[in-house]
């Protein structure tokens, strides 16, 4: 792989300039003699952590992506297996045209620790097919920590026949991540993508040279606005995006008994015999159980405080509110997760019937779906 070429910003792909700050791209003069250049965004939150939001929409998203269809290429679609229905990029056909995708499902290293991986990459399978999609092949990574990424590589070598590759996905997934992993494992480390907990990082395309001639292309990370992440501030966001391997937690549930996962959700056990409900949220996030009938009450005076996120009334405040999602659940001989979006899941383990409500931010996906573990 080679260096940098171009005047676009290593970091998030937007073209470098030079006059206006308060403009995307800008950098300061000074800064374009260098090796790599990235823009002031970028180091700012390479070096700083700092929020920079940019004023590109849904369109120019989309506008970057449509050419894909019209490329000879691999598609290499990343999720967050922690977030599969949140991280889902819909609509993948409609980009890609004819050219063949391999799914890569990334946080691996999220999962609890005695999961059965083959089990994931079929259930991933059955999920993908369900949404009318097809892959050549999936296969389980952690960007993070590096594991699995020479098995991704030899998929990709083997599936893109030398043709350029396309990386996709919505925001948060890890494709950046990814890339930097593979540049740093295996290609130039001078080169690094900006990476961050906030939506839209990556900003335009970026590429990175093979040495065939081709090119990995990094593209923008499409915002699912129905992720419960893209409702809260970046505090809060760090609070409910996990960082270390979920443990899960195991609740025995009368019915007229409540659930809150912070105070970001509330799942009733409204019908149903006792039963445990087994949670898959971030390890810190504090979880509370109440009477449903008390529920209200105790939503009213402690949302902010006692139940966080949100944190603070302000905050409170700007979270749309709660939305009911009701879920029957018949016997069967797998578990059953209601999932909500970009904040992890509950598993039931379907061996009896359970009348179920969840409330959650409206707007914020909530579904149903054959149990991950």
């Amino acid at each position: 792989m080679t260096e940098q070429t171009s005047g676009s910003c290593a970091g998030c792909g937007i073209t470098i300039q030079t006059e206006d700050a308060k403009r995307p791209g800008y950098a300061p003069a000074s800064a374009l003699g260098r090796k790599v250049v990235i823009c002031q965004r970028c180091y700012r939150i390479k070096h700083y952590n700092e929020v920079a939001p940019v004023g590109m929409g849904d369109d120019d998203f989309l506008r970057i992506l449509d050419g894909i269809g019209s490329t000879e290429s691999l598609v290499v679609m990343v999720v967050d297996i922690f977030d599969f229905q949140g991280s889902w990029l819909r609509g993948l056909p409609r980009f890609v045209g004819k050219n063949p995708i391999l799914l890569v499902g990334n946080k691996v290293d999220l999962l609890p620790r005695n999961i059965n991986l083959n089990r994931v990459r079929n259930w991933m399978q059955h999920e993908a097919k369900e949404r009318g999609l097809r892959p050549e092949d999936v296969v389980l990574i952690s960007a993070a920590k590096g594991d699995h990424i020479d098995e991704l590589l030899n998929r990709i070598g083997e599936l893109r026949k030398g043709r350029d590759v396309y990386i996709v996905g919505v925001t948060n997934v890890g494709k950046s991540t990814m890339i930097n992993r593979i540049l740093h494992d295996y290609g130039s480390t001078d080169m690094e993508i900006t990476t961050s907990p906030f939506p839209g990082t990556t900003l335009d395309k970026i590429e990175i040279p093979l040495e065939d001639g081709r090119s990995i292309f990094d593209t923008p990370g499409i915002i699912n606005r129905d992720q419960i992440g893209h409702m809260v501030s970046p505090a809060d966001l760090r609070k409910i995006t996990p960082r270390s391997r979920i443990n899960s937690k195991v609740y025995q549930l009368d019915d007229g008994q409540s659930l809150f996962l912070g105070g970001l959700a509330r799942i009733d056990f409204v019908r149903g015999p006792r039963q445990p409900l087994v949670v898959y949220v971030d390890n810190d996030l504090y979880i509370h159980r109440t009477k449903l009938e008390k529920a209200d009450e105790v939503l009213a005076k402690h949302h902010g405080t006692l139940l966080v996120p949100p944190t603070g009334e302000e905050a409170v405040k700007a979270l749309p509110p709660f939305a009911k999602h009701s879920f029957k659940i018949k016997p069967t001989e797998t578990t059953t997760d209601i999932v909500i979006s970009g904040l992890g899941w509950v598993s039931l383990q379907g061996k009896h019937e359970a009348s179920i409500v969840v409330h959650a931010p409206k707007g914020v996906s909530v579904g149903m779906r054959k149990g991950l573990i």
